[in-house]
């Protein structure tokens, strides 16, 4: 189903959300459109200062001077604590329960759907979390207590610090008002604090692994397939295309477009139509 129609959230907590959820969604494709229509850069996808908001959307966001049921474009999103994918309220919606947060769910996004790892299955013995945060704990520690547990430890450890840098975001994406503790180690060793903090280490140490992952979605998207062991040649000069070219999305096109994978579909797709 699409987000636009989610229903997921608990409407007594987040009446707001059955209102919003339409224009999170046309923010999120709005913010996707301007990046491949107008040729933006790949690297904007975590480091974008701008987005697209309505009056309503603008108003959740704290974000004063947008007027009507008109989009409009908005710089300087990354100093009001938002800014690229991270930031948008669709990524951080979608990752939460419908009660509480869900660090697991957000980390476990930023771990598979931007850097392309993959992580094991859980064991089937493995506790389920409750719905809501129990009285006298917050989410952070919720989760901290179930990733303690020597048979889920090993996998939390890499996912959950990314989930708790973005805690300072409510279940619909909202920023909460009081301050909340988004301090972090990864499973490398390295400490982040918040969005600014996770969006940093994505975008320097970690893009190369952004952009393999985002070459291997679009790839397979234009090919209409899984990516297979053949497919990794065409991916390496995907980004081989991106960094000479200033990461504009027209030369991942291009290089898809030529290649002799997308050219064999093609002449499928026009004899299977003759």
């Amino acid at each position: 189903r699409g987000f636009d129609q989610n229903d997921d959230k608990n409407e007594q907590r987040f009446p707001e959300f059955a209102i919003l959820r339409g224009d999170m969604y046309e923010e999120s494709v709005r913010f996707f459109e301007d990046l491949f229509r107008n040729d933006g850069s790949v690297l904007d996808l975590l480091t974008a200062d701008h987005t697209f908001l309505n009056e309503r959307l603008a108003k959740y966001y704290g974000i004063d001077g947008v007027k009507g049921e008109a989009w409009q474009r908005i710089d300087g999103m990354q100093a009001k604590g938002r800014g690229g994918v991270l930031g948008l309220a669709t990524v951080l919606a979608v990752n939460s329960g419908a009660s509480r947060t869900s660090p697991i769910l957000r980390g476990n996004w930023v771990y598979e759907t931007l850097l392309g790892e993959k992580l094991p299955q859980p064991p089937a013995d493995v506790p389920q979390l409750p719905a809501s945060v129990p009285s006298g704990l917050t989410a952070r520690q919720l989760i901290e207590k179930h990733s303690s547990l020597p048979e889920c430890a090993k996998c939390h450890e890499r996912i959950d610090p990314y989930g708790f840098a973005l805690e300072q975001f409510n279940p619909i994406g909202r920023l909460r008002p009081a301050s909340v503790d988004t301090r972090t180690q990864l499973a490398d060793g390295v400490r982040i604090e918040g969005l600014i903090g996770l969006r940093e280490h994505l975008a320097i140490k970690r893009m190369d692994d952004v952009i393999k992952q985002f070459c291997r979605k679009l790839l397979g998207y234009a090919l209409g397939r899984e990516v297979a062991l053949s497919d990794l040649l065409l991916i390496d000069e995907m980004q081989r295309q991106l960094k000479t070219n200033d990461y504009r999305f027209s030369s991942l096109v291009e290089a898809i477009v030529l290649s002799p994978q997308f050219q064999k579909i093609r002449g499928q797709l026009a004899k299977n139509q003759d």
